[in-house]
């Protein structure tokens, strides 16, 4: 069946759990698609762990447009939602529109999303009016690391907490469909997960939110860079990997790749022709 916002809606109201991972490339975002995977994003996580920045902070829309589109081509089910990219709505509730009838209409996603609360809401219902589907994002937002003085955990002071719960009940109110919640005390995530009646979707935010997404690298054990605390490992596929490098270059070294059975045969008494 075919994952869409509306059926994202559904899974919140029948208390079903919703899975998202991340993708940045045809091939991956169809393995992702075949598992069955209710939704895709294409995240600004690509300028770490693809293009391997600092930050997300120099990832462009150009970045964001390539890769959506390369992971639109390899899904049939799952839902696809692309990162509008820092500087790229910020600016004004016109760009925020412009940009993200870009995404739609060069990267082929089916929704964007965008980070901040109360400050954003303008740009989220102006993109919403426009037809376009949008998920928020609350708490450790990337983005806006500088001003966070770093990659920490967000909402645990009374304050900080009431400010995180009053910008998901104004996201939801400006019309987005979904909300990530990111490095926030899962008591919290929970607390605004029964405050709000869109699916809110966690990242070490605790299992009370109504989904999960991972960054697939993390939960491959791909990207050796840094793990944070709220992932897990479901498989050592960077190990696996290094080790079929590894054991190629023997191989090759060794001349015993190619063999006898990846090699192509002719007649060879059309070489004894040959001058």
């Amino acid at each position: 069946m075919k994952n869409t916002v509306v059926t994202f809606q559904e899974a919140k109201n029948k208390g079903e759990k919703l899975s998202m991972l991340t993708a940045y490339d045809y091939s991956t975002a169809k393995l992702i698609d075949e598992a069955g995977v209710n939704a895709i994003l294409v995240g600004d996580s690509l300028g770490m762990v693809v293009l391997g920045y600092e930050d997300t902070l120099s990832v462009t829309m150009e970045d964001m447009i390539h890769h959506s589109a390369a992971v639109a081509r390899g899904i049939k089910d799952t839902l696809l939602i692309t990162d509008m990219p820092f500087m790229s709505y910020q600016t004004s509730v016109y760009d925020a529109v412009v940009n993200a009838g870009r995404l739609m209409k060069e990267g082929r996603a089916q929704a964007v999303k965008l980070e901040g609360g109360k400050e954003v809401c303008p740009q989220i219902k102006a993109i919403v009016d426009a037809s376009i589907p949008v998920c928020a994002h609350l708490g450790l937002t990337p983005q806006s690391v500088n001003a966070f003085g770093g990659f920490k955990v967000q909402g645990k002071g009374e304050a900080a907490a009431q400010k995180l719960l009053d910008d998901a009940r104004a996201v939801e109110e400006a019309g987005a469909f979904a909300v990530v919640l990111e490095c926030v005390p899962q008591a919290l995530a929970t607390k605004i997960t029964e405050s709000i009646h869109i699916p809110t979707i966690g990242i070490g935010a605790g299992a009370g939110c109504d989904g999960q997404v991972l960054v697939y690298q993390d939960m491959l054990a791909m990207y050796s860079n840094m793990k944070p605390k709220f992932v897990k490992q479901f498989a050592q596929v960077g190990e696996q990997m290094r080790e079929a490098f590894r054991t190629y270059k023997e191989e090759v070294a060794a001349g015993t790749f190619p063999a006898a059975e990846h090699t192509f045969k002719m007649d060879e008494t059309v070489l004894d022709k040959l001058y």
